[in-house]
């Protein structure tokens, strides 16, 4: 497939570059080192705190909804590593739910490459598609279908899924905003913006390190995540008793914790987040759920289970919800706004720079999400 025309290859080179997973792995020991690791209390690896969550336990506490029709197609971008059959098989089975269905789509030649070794994407890889796959049989009692579209540019994989007809996309694969640069920016934007009209929802990760996105100023945001037409996932820490802000590292603006912020290049803010604190451009997240490492989520990966977070758990927990919920659905992010009753609020917590309050803030954005709520607002209603 042609490279893009309207992007120089030395910007596309700079940008695949600087483009990291957000994903953070509590593992144990010699298991895959490259993931961070979380505080254990047991040589069980299990977090203190009780976690991680089995995805259909974590969507319980999410109030998901069930028994829905479904139908939605989901896409997801992986711009490396690779999944193996063999842990699609242990996780599905494990939890008692049959295999979604998945097939491997190659945008520009980049192919599904499975690799152990301590610096692969395949976590990233895993997680999205068994958190995706698994979210959407608890809410639908079916097989998912997922698409998976291997590609070294992001909006090129977007666009792909929507010539495709997918119905909801996934994204946990982004940069800060700098390293970007207005034209790919907007080239990113205007592939959201296609893939929205023509029916498909975008969901993409915030990153993973607090407020500053691993960027030389305090404040910084994530794009994909800041694409107005994209829906920005946040991330929190969720125990069995309580939701607050995911920071690990609390008083810094680059730590480990949730992205959120302005940005500053899609200005001014958007007219349907009227009533978010006031920035000088769109405000990142929207929506956020459990992101900690510390009580994240329990997955297969190369035979062993481990357990992983990152706001690119997020952005396929979403997406698996959204697809139990029909098909073509498109541009949702101003319902979402009109609608934060279809969330809980985080009040408690900071990324940084800034801190969680009352209504939607640039930590969690409307808050985590209320699946049967949610419900209850996008299915359409059967003609008559």
């Amino acid at each position: 497939m042609d490279q893009p025309k309207d992007k120089p290859s030395a910007e596309g080179g700079a940008l695949r570059a600087a483009l990291h997973s957000y994903l953070h792995g509590v593992l144990r020991p010699k298991v895959h080192p490259y993931f961070h690791m979380g505080r254990t209390g047991s040589a069980t690896g299990r977090s203190i705190d009780g976690g991680p969550w089995s995805v259909p336990d974590l969507c319980a506490a999410y109030s998901w909804p069930t028994n829905l029709t479904g139908g939605g197609v989901i896409a997801i971008v992986e711009l490396g590593g690779g999944w193996v059959q063999s842990d699609m098989d242990q996780f599905f089975r494990g939890l008692g739910q049959p295999q979604p269905k998945i097939a491997d789509v190659s945008v520009d030649g980049t192919k599904n490459t499975p690799n152990p070794g301590p610096n692969s994407a395949d976590g990233e890889v895993a997680l999205d598609i068994e958190v995706a796959g698994a979210a959407y049989f608890v809410a639908t009692g079916k097989a998912a279908t997922i698409r998976v579209y291997w590609a070294q540019d992001i909006a090129a994989a977007v666009r792909a899924a929507m010539a495709d007809g997918c119905d909801v996309c996934s994204i946990s694969w982004g940069a800060d905003e700098a390293n970007w640069g207005a034209q790919a920016a907007h080239d990113m934007e205007q592939a959201a913006t296609d893939a929205t009209a023509a029916g498909m929802i975008v969901f993409a990760a915030s990153g993973d390190n607090d407020s500053s996105d691993g960027g030389p100023n305090p404040a910084n945001v994530d794009l994909p995540a800041s694409a107005p037409h994209v829906i920005g996932c946040g991330g929190t820490r969720k125990t069995s008793t309580a939701e607050t802000v995911w920071n690990n590292n609390p008083g810094h603006t680059s730590g480990e914790g949730t992205g959120g912020g302005f940005s500053t290049l899609f200005t001014p803010m958007p007219p349907w987040q009227a009533g978010a604190p006031h920035g000088p451009g769109r405000m990142v997240p929207d929506v956020a759920a459990n992101a900690d490492p510390n009580t994240g989520y329990m997955i297969i990966l190369h035979g062993a289970q481990v357990p992983i977070g990152g706001t690119s758990a997020v952005a396929p927990l979403y997406a698996g919800l959204f697809a139990a919920f029909g098909t073509k659905l498109g541009f949702l992010t101003p319902k979402l706004w009109l609608n934060p009753v279809c969330f809980n609020d985080i009040t408690s917590g900071d990324n940084g720079a800034f801190r969680a309050s009352t209504g939607p803030d640039p930590c969690t954005g409307l808050g985590s999400p209320i699946g049967a709520k949610l419900a209850q607002l996008l299915i359409r209603p059967a003609s008559t």
